[in-house]
């Protein structure tokens, strides 16, 4: 069953974090760095060790390069729920590093979290061939800064004070940096780890990621708050455009669910050995946090 496989990798990928962080003293910021990391799906890491598998990379590291992209997005998380970004107070059920360390110590616990993630990526262990390691490094650079996840970051925060809503072209837009490009630098790592072509990855990326932040919208108007373990109807209290509001919630539903099926087409190349990443797509419009 998927759901058995997601949760079996996310163990592996828990370990291999707790093995990097066990050099780490025990002082506030790295122990809000080991709370930030704790618990969540795994999905940006499973999407790596999906893509390895089917590239035949060795699995130690694959879990590391999937261990790199998850302090990226759980410093995202941390900085995202601070007081001047999205001020959260909830994060998968559990006071966010904010509320239970102090906003400097997060904003300190973030930027370590996302240095981390690149000496992860430097390091032998993660790949043997120095070019494939620069290639992992700079493509992950590229998803998490301005051309990606703080750009996105970026435009969503313009939007909440902008003097019209966003259209869906802009939604689109935004999301494919806050939420695809992360997304897409996990599918694509396991080709890069293999010195393959990732052509085939990026295009089920590309519609994977749109499909999982359209589930996101519908997650915030539908969702139940203590399944996702944060606070829901944001976005809809704040007037902000979504996939939702643009193409009300049935249309965003057969959005989503056309956008699995594409990801799942995308991976034809690939034929059944590619089975665990259409899962994936299904599961991701899916979900219920």
């Amino acid at each position: 069953m998927f759901p058995d496989r997601l949760a079996q990798a996310a163990r592996a990928v828990q370990a291999t974090l707790d093995d990097i962080l066990a050099p780490l003293p025990h002082e506030p910021v790295t122990e809000a760095m080991r709370y930030a990391l704790g618990g969540g799906k795994r999905l940006r890491a499973f999407l790596v060790l999906e893509g390895a598998r089917l590239h035949g990379v060795a699995e130690p590291g694959a879990l590391r390069a999937g261990a790199a992209v998850e302090c990226i997005h759980a410093y995202s998380l941390v900085h995202d729920d601070l007081p001047c970004m999205d001020d959260d107070d909830l994060r998968r059920g559990q006071p966010t590093v904010h509320v239970k360390w102090g906003e400097a110590t997060a904003v300190l616990a973030g930027d370590a979290l996302q240095a981390l993630a690149f000496e992860i990526l430097a390091a032998p262990e993660t790949c043997p061939d120095p070019a494939r390691r620069l290639a992992l490094i700079g493509g992950l650079a590229r998803a998490a800064g301005a051309q990606g996840m703080v750009l996105g970051q970026a435009r969503d925060i313009a939007a909440e004070s902008a003097t019209a809503p966003l259209g869906l072209d802009e939604i689109t837009a935004l999301q494919a940096g806050k939420t695809g490009a992360l997304i897409g630098w996990s599918a694509e790592a396991g080709a890069h780890l293999a010195g393959a072509d990732p052509a085939p990855l990026r295009a089920f990326a590309d519609a994977l990621g749109l499909a999982f932040q359209i589930a996101d919208d519908i997650l915030d108007v539908e969702g139940d708050a203590q399944i996702a373990g944060k606070r829901l109807g944001k976005d809809a209290a704040a007037g902000k455009a979504t996939f939702v509001s643009l193409l009300g919630l049935d249309g965003a539903k057969a959005r989503a669910a056309d956008l699995a099926e594409a990801a799942c087409a995308a991976l034809a190349p690939y034929g059944a050995a590619a089975d665990g990443l259409r899962q994936t797509a299904r599961f991701v419009i899916a979900r219920q946090m």
